[in-house]
């Protein structure tokens, strides 16, 4: 059926998402605007994207400055000097020695599984190419990452899926090293914050215990901080805090400011195995996106900045942990600016509720609340969302 200009968005497109009514025409700082004029505070920032908020100037002259040039997109036959310089400043601030530039978070981490199977083939051939991935794992929905998601009502559709890989629960120390083999695995994925498993801090201690069953079995360590990194944590890199090092990790959600963009960053170890034509992307580390991302990492790994995330995290923490009077809630956990309120209900009518009162908000499982609110929130108006949450689950 032919679609006419105007027609409601229900009707032109896919019908993959339930989005909530409000139609938003604008937004500035911590608020978005819909098409009546009615303002709402955030507390989503397009998942956790729109860490500068909205209108930032920063980002807007950015663009501009990107636009000014007349290179958009070039592909990645050619050289342009914005991808090479934002390559150059995330490995500067990282660990990692490589990086590669695709268009999401899911194109990420389906870069990170190719390099994981060619570095591992090298190790000890076709049959070392095993992935292990966790309980409440989210990496996305491609169909290598979508086997990786520990999601089966999102995965039993679109079966049968990419072989040799295999999910087990965080805590469970036998059926991890079950999982993991020497003669089998390519690599372990793990997300440092689980965000879409429900807002879970992985302990350091975890994190190196991995660390070391990786090398045990000769395999990568792969940390997924699609959604926790970039100074969402009050790190620039959330593992940082942890003092474990990755050999592979995985970028997106703000690394452009809201432009489509992810990253894939590696050590030389696992870079060296790489040669033209094994991987590709043609819209990765474009002019436009490049110039607009290193403003956006410039902004997020400035000392002032990250110190500003922990304290609006710590007052966000304490506050609703004083909520001694408030039913319902029973556990508070996250970092930085990235929190999930566990409930003993749904969380969709309280996103629902909160959403009629201007605070928007976002589940992360059946009954948690995930706060994820641009990273420049300032404290009156992390409060006033704060107020708006109180009374709603009051």
């Amino acid at each position: 059926m032919a679609v006419t200009l105007g027609a409601p968005a229900s009707t032109a497109l896919l019908g993959v998402y339930k989005p909530a009514a409000p139609v938003f025409v604008a937004g500035e700082g911590c608020r978005l605007i819909d098409e009546d004029g009615r303002a709402y505070i955030d507390f989503v920032a397009g998942i956790a994207v729109n860490a500068l908020g909205y209108s930032d100037a920063g980002v807007n002259a950015a663009i501009a400055a990107a636009l000014e040039s007349g290179l958009v997109h070039t592909s990645n036959l050619f050289r342009t000097r914005p991808a090479e310089e934002l390559a150059t400043e995330l490995v500067a601030r990282s660990f990692a020695d490589r990086v590669f530039f695709c268009n999401s978070g899911a194109e990420a981490n389906e870069a990170a599984i190719k390099f994981a199977r060619k570095w591992a083939r090298t190790r000890g051939g076709p049959e070392k190419h095993d992935l292990v991935a966790f309980r409440g794992s989210f990496h996305g929905r491609l169909m290598g990452s979508l086997a990786l998601t520990d999601r089966p009502s999102y995965q039993t559709p679109f079966t049968p899926l990419m072989p040799g890989a295999h999910i087990v629960a965080m805590d469970d120390d036998a059926a991890v090293r079950a999982a993991v083999s020497r003669a089998r695995t390519a690599a372990i994925f793990v997300e440092p914050i689980q965000g879409e498993g429900g807002v879970r801090v992985v302990p350091a201690q975890r994190l190196a215990w991995l660390r070391a069953l990786a090398d045990e079995a000769d395999a990568l360590l792969i940390f997924d901080e699609v959604q926790c990194g970039l100074g969402r944590t009050g790190q620039l890199f959330a593992h940082e805090a942890t003092g474990v090092v990755p050999d592979v990790m995985t970028l997106a959600k703000p690394l452009a400011g809201g432009l489509p963009m992810g990253a894939t960053l590696l050590t030389e170890r696992v870079a060296q195995v790489m040669q033209p034509g094994d991987h590709a992307t043609t819209f990765g580390g474009g002019p436009l996106l490049a110039t607009v991302a290193l403003e956006v990492l410039r902004r997020v790994a400035a000392p002032e900045f990250l110190a500003h995330v922990i304290a609006m995290g710590a007052h966000l923490h304490a506050t609703v942990n004083g909520w001694t009077d408030v039913p319902g809630i029973t556990q508070v956990r996250g970092r930085g600016l990235m929190w999930g309120i566990e409930l003993d209900r749904p969380a969709a009518p309280i996103v629902a509720a909160a959403l009629e009162k201007g605070l928007l908000l976002v589940p992360a499982g059946e009954r948690v609340l995930r706060i994820v609110p641009p990273l420049v929130i300032a404290e009156e108006e992390l409060d006033a969302g704060l107020a708006i949450l109180k009374d709603v689950l009051s």
